[in-house]
């Protein structure tokens, strides 16, 4: 009677094993079966939203599923994070990650990691941050602005959208790796402010987006020195990067990407990276990006996550030699 049972239990055990085996194939093979949600933690018109609009509608197609946008700004889009986080890992609510999730973390030493509490899809694009000078400013090439600042050093000032943000983060790594001291001016009414005062002169220099600096640049009010990522922006391809300028290794981009909860079964985030490169393939949505002035980029999940690894230590690495220097 005992090994009857014994016999019985073992097989139970067998049939429930195969079950797992079958299903969990064919889950992911079936995948998706449902309307797929993706967060974003900006409003609507942010780059992350039309990013995630144009290739949603292109990843419909492919996934033969609806791709619903879902925006939930707050706390630089880390209550979308933690939301996706808390999120079911099989592959039907995403977020839609960007610069902002590495360096509000390590701004914060938060214990969120986005690429160990999320799973990584695929880096989409690439928002162009370019370094532009006022017009009275001294200098016509990288080489030339480094001189004039190590000559009068506190003399020149960046200004950004306030501490940690893309845009003064983007600065503090052009001080430690030129060796310069220009000064920090934050600004509590963001970058149009910090720009308004570029243009008029009360401050000297700034980072940022080259869809908003493009007409001020081809209308002479402001010059541009170079593009802080590593290739040059579709939007300005005549401005260098730093790295050809002169500054190698430099890359401070708007990126943003896609990413599930962690623990999303790999052939569903394989299914979903392929469907979003497919998208970024497609002439209508880099046609659309360009014009937006995002570049599109794409790439595998590991690269992403290699992509995202980088990042966070990069950051973490500029705020300590910041917070050093106060």
């Amino acid at each position: 009677m005992f090994s009857r049972s014994l016999k019985m239990a073992a097989l139970c055990a067998g049939v429930t094993m195969m079950s797992v085996a079958v299903t969990t194939p064919v889950s992911a093979q079936t995948f998706p079966t449902q309307p797929i949600k993706v967060l974003i933690g900006f409003g609507p018109g942010s780059a992350a939203d039309i990013l995630a609009r144009l290739v949603g509608k292109q990843m419909e197609a492919g996934l033969g599923q609806p791709i619903v946008v879902e925006n939930r700004p707050g706390n630089s889009s880390m209550i979308a994070a933690e939301t996706v986080t808390r999120a079911p890992a099989d592959g039907y609510t995403l977020f839609m990650a960007t610069i902002a999730n590495t360096l509000n973390p390590a701004e914060t030493k938060s214990n969120f990691n986005l690429g160990r509490d999320l799973a990584p899809i695929a880096l989409l694009g690439i928002v162009p941050n370019v370094l532009v000078a006022h017009p009275s400013v001294p200098a016509n090439n990288l080489q030339e602005l480094i001189a004039l600042a190590k000559s009068k050093p506190e003399s020149l000032t960046f200004g950004s959208s306030g501490y940690a943000t893309a845009s003064y983060m983007a600065a503090e790594l052009f001080n430690t790796n030129a060796g310069t001291k220009i000064v920090m001016v934050p600004y509590q009414g963001g970058s149009n402010q910090a720009l308004s005062d570029l243009l008029s002169g009360r401050i000297t220099l700034m980072f940022n987006v080259a869809a908003t600096l493009a007409p001020h640049v081809e209308a002479g009010k402001l010059k541009a020195f170079a593009v802080a990522q590593s290739k040059r922006a579709s939007i300005m391809p005549e401005v260098p990067t730093l790295t050809e300028a002169g500054m190698p290794g430099y890359d401070a981009g708007i990126w943003i990407g896609l990413l599930a909860p962690a623990g999303t079964p790999s052939p569903i985030i394989e299914k979903l990276s392929g469907a979003a490169n497919d998208a970024l393939n497609t002439e209508a949505v880099r046609t659309a990006l360009k014009r937006q002035g995002t570049d599109p980029l794409g790439g595998t999940p590991k690269e992403f996550a290699d992509f995202i690894r980088a990042d966070i230590e990069k950051w973490v690495a500029v705020l300590a030699s910041s917070s050093s220097g106060k």
